[in-house]
């Protein structure tokens, strides 16, 4: 059963790869693909300091990194909404 624990995260973290990979039309299901991907990175990272007895100390410093790249990400949705009036990928000029 212990097994089964540490395959958890690694599985969700391919799942979020797959969505990640996939096609997708819109940013905003891109952005949700990362963060869970982040969560299952998370997940793991919580189990591994566990079970070597360290301090939660850079689990803290992991989730403020997080946050900070989920309002990055946000304020460029929100940004990209305001200029083009959707968040469909294809709607961007790069050039």
């Amino acid at each position: 059963m212990n097994m089964y624990y540490w395959l958890l995260p690694w599985i969700l973290f391919i799942c979020g790869m797959m969505v990640f990979v996939s096609n997708q039309k819109h940013l905003l299901s891109m952005l949700l693909s990362l963060e869970f991907i982040v969560l299952s990175l998370f997940i793991y990272l919580l189990m591994y300091l566990s079970v070597l007895d360290y301090e939660g100390y850079f689990s803290m410093v992991f989730l403020t990194f997080c946050v900070c790249e989920g309002v990055l990400g946000l304020s460029m949705l929100v940004l990209l909404v305001r200029s083009h009036g959707n968040d469909y990928f294809q709607s961007i000029n790069i050039l």
